[in-house]
């Protein structure tokens, strides 16, 4: 009776399902259930012929989710046609394919498909139809799939090749294939036009705001339509403000109308880096009384400009921009990178001190920049590293003339409402630039375009040796809102001081003490961004090195010495560490460190009290902290008492090394507030495990590093351990990357194994079901093994 009783009002039901409104707009995440094949020269496995024909059969193509790099998977071979800047990766051609049904109730609606980036020279096929070709591997867009589409019981079949096997393309490895979320869209017939929403905020105190709402309209019905808008503000704590109406507009069958809207807000809720409030501005298209259209996109209340003469400002405060440049990749996660991932990332640089963020040289994602909202981080959104002279010989200059106004345009547009963006980047260490009249025209041309789809923010660009190609002299650098040079501080004081009007940045920067000097000491220096925040996969220079050392962070996000220096200079948080210096330059004695760039081969700075020495000798200690007074203890001895050091230089000691304990204590006004503990190692013993984070889902943006850490018995990590580990799994999860963050390892990034590098390795795991006890454990042959649990949890979100 009951199924009867179910059946009888499903019936009733369906006439009223019916006549309900649509859905003004629907998104549907597209990243499931493709399937992928790969074909390169080093397999010998050439190109399928016919595979954007829905009839191709591609049963045997291996079925994966997306977004997927499928380089990343390797192997690394020093014959890979990537070289040294691809990180001896793999290249090729990938094709993707996915079959999907659509309900017949979707036939009346306009239906497009998104794909947020495909690496590189991609072609999108619907049902045989070729939806179009975008060469740069670095943006987004959108095809409309309307018209060639099947609905019921017919299915659809689309196909996307990607292909980067003409190599070497870039100076850094960018992946390969489908890298990016893919989504359908579902509009009607009137809807907001692609990025269409762009919102500003004018005149923002603490008290008021005036917040500008301006939405490009599209019809794409074939008669008239009368169209207004209804606008309303969500505050960051979920309030909605009350709609505000615009005026009518009649827009054309295939024409546009654009429509703008001031609101007032009182006492607005700031975005700033340290409370990144995000406010929603919903607009609801209204065609009659009818809803044809709701689109929602988050934005941010803030001031921020920058001034010649003190720098930069935000929200009426004025501070140093403290950046960093970080590239695409994540090491064992390659160019497809999850959210958890560079959360985990961002939180350790910020760590260090820095609050913001260089996407070196390219486009990011947008859940990257969805990210750096959320978290506070400035960006300065940077979109080319080539005009028209190349750097490589297949990379974007082949496409530059055709394609940058459109992948610009498209790229602005799509993330103009970000409140982290607050400078575009034309383009990094450009080598037209010598030719002053054709570098003059294309950069006043980007400068034209930046400005008209965004009119609320400076432009700038990474120039490099400017008095060389005399870009100050030219025009050239003049031609900027704000004027960026990478290294040579110097150059661009000088330039300040040439001529005073000039807002000045640092694009690109080095690490050392004379360039963070020259940003402190000079108000008009608004900031820098150091190369690099993060070291990255390619750029090594030579086999056998794979990636570039340059980080403030290893590729498993571990401190470098060097961002331990940094964070005594950028952090306000009181920290200290101790660093044993074995030689005064990069030319000392081979002591087996962390250094993995063949242009500095031998580290000669280490966080450790285990000298490869052990007979007596003494050690030269350096001590970075911020703060005022650091009192160094062995093995219960006084060492003595220093100052902090008004030119930032590090506090120094000359100790006889003993085995032991040294101890670093940390004062403010004699209060204790940070310290540190070296020991010295005894032989491995034993594996230590642990996690950031002991709860994963199955979401694709959500994973969990787990740290493998080699210990003596007395629990004092070995510096020294390469010992081969082993990581195995019970219950619902899957190892989805390991790596060590050894730039000379040629190990898979994708597998079980890894051997330890200084002592520490580390597995990212995610989750394969919503609920279940995960069970990980390391072992190696000699140690005792390691094992820890963490907990497979629902998905938070769906993407």
């Amino acid at each position: 009776m009951n199924r009867i009783a179910s059946l009888l009002a499903l019936a009733l039901a369906i006439p009223l399902a019916a006549h309900a409104a649509p859905a003004p707009r629907t998104t549907q995440p597209f990243d499931s259930d493709w399937r992928f094949f790969k074909s390169d020269a080093a397999n010998h496995l050439q190109p399928p012929a016919d595979a954007e024909q829905p009839s191709f059969d591609d049963a045997s193509w291996r079925v994966l989710n997306l977004p997927h790099d499928w380089s990343i998977e390797g192997p690394i071979l020093q014959t890979n046609p990537t070289g040294q800047g691809g990180a001896y990766l793999p290249a090729g051609i990938g094709w993707y394919r996915k079959h999907f049904a659509l309900p017949q109730s979707d036939a009346h609606k306009r239906i497009f498909v998104e794909f947020d980036g495909v690496v590189a020279n991609s072609d999108v096929w619907i049902n045989g139809a070729h939806l179009g070709h975008r060469p740069f591997g670095y943006v987004s867009f959108r095809y409309e799939l309307t018209g060639h589409l099947n609905f019921g019981s017919k299915p659809n079949v689309i196909a996307v090749r990607a292909d980067n096997s003409k190599q070497p393309a870039s100076r850094w490895a960018g992946g390969a294939g489908i890298d990016r979320h893919v989504r359908l869209l579902f509009v009607n017939d009137v809807h907001v036009d692609t990025y269409g929403t762009f919102v500003t905020a004018t005149g923002v105190t603490a008290s008021q705001a005036t917040v500008h709402v301006q939405s490009t309209i599209v019809n794409q019905s074939s008669q008239p339509q009368i169209t207004s808008l209804q606008i309303s503000l969500i505050a960051p704590d979920g309030k909605p403000t009350k709609p505000f109406a615009t005026a009518p507009q009649t827009i054309a069958p295939n024409q546009t109308a654009e429509f703008t809207q001031d609101i007032p807000v009182s006492h607005p809720d700031r975005w700033d880096t340290d409370h990144p409030a995000l406010y929603h501005a919903r607009v609801k298209v209204l065609v009659g009384k009818r809803v044809s259209d709701e689109n929602t996109v988050a934005f941010g209340i803030r001031e921020f400009h920058f001034d010649p003469a003190t720098g930069f400002w935000l929200n009426g405060r004025n501070f140093k921009i403290l950046g960093v440049a970080i590239h695409a990749d994540a090491g064992a996660l390659g160019n497809a990178v999850p959210t958890a991932a560079w959360e985990r990332r961002l939180t350790a640089l910020r760590a260090v001190g820095v609050n913001a963020l260089r996407t070196a040289h390219n486009p990011p994602s947008p859940q990257f920049l969805d990210l750096a909202d959320r978290m506070g981080f400035l960006v300065m959104d940077e979109f080319f590293d080539c005009w028209t002279v190349g750097k490589n010989p297949y990379d974007y200059h082949l496409y530059f003339r055709d394609w940058y106004k459109t992948d610009a345009r498209d790229s602005i547009r799509r993330d103009r409402n970000h409140p982290s963006i607050i400078l575009w980047s034309a383009g990094n260490e450009i080598h037209d630039t010598p030719n002053a009249p054709l570098a003059h025209q294309i950069l006043a041309s980007l400068v034209r375009i930046f400005h008209q789809n965004d009119p609320s923010r400076p432009v700038t660009q990474a120039l490099f040796r400017p008095n060389a190609s005399h870009d100050y002299d030219n025009g050239l650098a003049d031609l900027l809102d704000v004027v960026g040079q990478n290294y040579r501080e110097n150059e661009i004081l000088a330039a300040h001081a040439q001529k005073p009007a000039r807002k000045i940045i640092g694009t690109e920067n080095g690490q050392d003490r004379k360039a963070w000097l020259a940003l402190r000491d000079n108000p008009p220096y608004s900031g820098q961004f150091l190369w690099s925040g993060v070291d990255y996969l390619g750029e090594a220079h030579q086999w056998p090195y794979i990636g570039h050392d340059s980080g403030l962070l290893d590729r498993t996000d571990y401190p470098h010495i060097r961002g331990m220096e940094r964070q005594s200079w950028w952090s306000t948080t009181p920290m200290v560490k101790v660093v044993r210096r074995i030689a005064p330059t990069l030319a000392g004695p081979i002591d087996p460190g962390e250094g993995t760039d063949p242009k500095a081969p031998h580290e000669t700075l280490f966080n450790d009290w285990t000298p490869s020495q052990t007979a007596p000798h003494d050690e030269n200690l350096e001590v970075y902290s911020n703060a005022e007074k650091i009192e160094l203890i062995l093995n219960g001895k006084s060492l003595g008492s220093q100052d902090l050091h008004p030119d930032a230089s590090p506090r120094t000691w000359k100790v006889a090394y003993a085995p032991g304990t040294l101890k670093a204590i940390a004062t403010n006004h004699g209060q204790v507030v940070a310290t540190e503990e070296l020991r010295t190692a005894g032989a491995p013993a034993r594996i230590v495990l642990t996690t950031d984070h002991p709860s994963v889902s199955s979401d694709w943006e959500d994973v969990s590093y787990i740290t493998a850490t080699v210990v003596d018995a007395n629990g004092t990590v070995v510096p020294s351990a390469t010992n081969d580990l082993t990581f195995t799994i019970k219950g619902p999860a899957a190892i989805v990357g390991v790596d060590n963050a050894n730039n000379t390892s040629h190990e898979p990034f994708q597998g079980n194994q890894r051997a330890a590098c200084r002592g520490r390795a580390v597995a990212i795991l995610r989750a394969t079901a919503s609920t279940g006890r995960i069970a990980f454990t390391a072992s190696a042959p000699g140690l005792a093994s390691g094992s820890i649990n963490l907990q497979a949890v629902p998905p938070a979100h769906n993407q």
